[in-house]
């Protein structure tokens, strides 16, 4: 009878001196590898030297005219000094949560005909991405909300504190820094800047930050280090970005 021959994958020895060194070396690499491709997002200082902050367009172009104050002065904020929704600038009878309803939403319904108070409307909300149905009423409008872009605390302590009353009521009720968003979205931004929030809707993140550094532009307003380097990462993505018309 012939002799059957078993054939036995060969194993590491672990006791093999040079093939323990060699599974060492192994892990290692790996290890190597996932550190390089994982210290960018963690380390800023990696960022930087990997090339993470570099962006090109007239965004990055404009951020790198701010003024960067690490040293922000909060105090003696109030949100009423903005008057927001307190004046008819182009005189039709509404304030400006109205017109920027107008202007954003789609089928859009009047409460009376001739009128400019909105009564329902969809909104595309650029934060998330959803389709949202606007309807007027005590347990729905708050479902869209009117963000400023530039929160208005925000504002304050990157130069509005030592604005005159007109100056910041200007500010609080311009329509260029101010978009009908998911109030939930609205809620969880607060006054945070971009260093420390950013709309989940990832295709709209170039477009909200250099929105945000063309406000500050026309408002001359500062940025900290942490926000212009929170802009650039996003920018870098996006090469070109361009800053939108006021």
């Amino acid at each position: 009878m012939a002799r059957r021959t078993h054939f036995r994958k060969r194993r590491f020895n672990a006791s093999n001196p040079l093939e323990r060194v060699l599974i060492l070396l192994v892990i290692a690499a790996m290890a190597g590898v996932s550190i390089g491709l994982g210290l960018p997002m963690f380390s800023p200082t990696v960022s930087k030297i990997t090339g993470g902050y570099t962006a090109t367009g007239d965004a990055a172009d404009t951020l790198a005219t701010l003024t960067v104050d690490d040293d922000p002065d909060s105090s003696g904020y109030d949100r009423d000094l903005f008057g927001f929704r307190e004046t008819d600038d182009d005189g039709n009878g509404c304030d400006v949560r109205e017109d920027v309803l107008a202007r954003d939403l789609t089928d859009v319904v009047y409460t009376y005909p001739g009128g400019c108070q909105v009564q329902s409307g969809t909104l595309d909300d650029p934060y998330t991405g959803e389709m949202i149905q606007f309807v007027r009423g005590v347990d729905t409008s708050a479902l869209v909300q009117i963000d400023h872009v530039v929160a208005l605390a925000n504002a304050w302590q990157s130069g509005a504190r030592d604005w005159t009353t007109a100056e910041r009521y200007r500010f609080g009720n311009d329509p260029y820094n101010l978009l009908p968003v998911d109030g939930a979205a609205n809620q969880d931004k607060g006054s945070a800047s971009a260093a420390y929030w950013l709309p989940t809707n990832g295709d709209y993140r170039c477009s909200y930050v250099a929105r945000q550094i063309g406000v500050k532009a026309k408002y001359q307003l500062t940025v900290t280090s942490k926000e212009k380097d929170a802009m650039l990462a996003v920018l870098h993505s996006c090469p070109g970005q361009p800053v939108p018309e006021s």
